[in-house]
């Protein structure tokens, strides 16, 4: 059965050109190690939610952008070894020196599907 990482972050309006350049190449990477689907959306409805949202989840300030992104495995099997050999990549590592977010608030997990895919 697939298996879903999920992911939500907020980026600097600013930095959103660059965070696309490292997506791309992060795609390329994942694809490489056994992500049958990437995909990285970018927020065009997410208000500001007086209790929960997606803005207010990460923090999100004026000047950031949310993304909402997901990437897809044959199984958990498939994630967990792959995540293995993504981690230890050099080219994710130069990447993650100077991120173009603030990964301490990323919010992600894994999912498994009960419907779709």
């Amino acid at each position: 059965m697939a298996y879903v990482d999920g992911f939500v972050l907020a980026v600097p309006k600013d930095k959103l050109d660059i965070y696309k350049d490292m997506a791309r190449q992060c795609m390329l990477i994942w694809k490489e190690f056994g992500a049958t689907d990437y995909v990285e959306c970018i927020g065009d409805d997410t208000p500001y939610g007086e209790r929960t949202s997606f803005p207010r989840a990460v923090q999100a300030t004026e000047d950031e952008v949310v993304v909402f992104s997901w990437i897809v495995y044959k199984d958990r099997a498939a994630r967990d070894a792959a995540n293995k050999k993504i981690m230890e990549d050099p080219r994710l590592k130069k990447m993650m020196d100077a991120p173009p977010f603030d990964g301490k608030r990323m919010i992600y997990g894994g999912f498994v599907p009960f419907l779709g895919l």
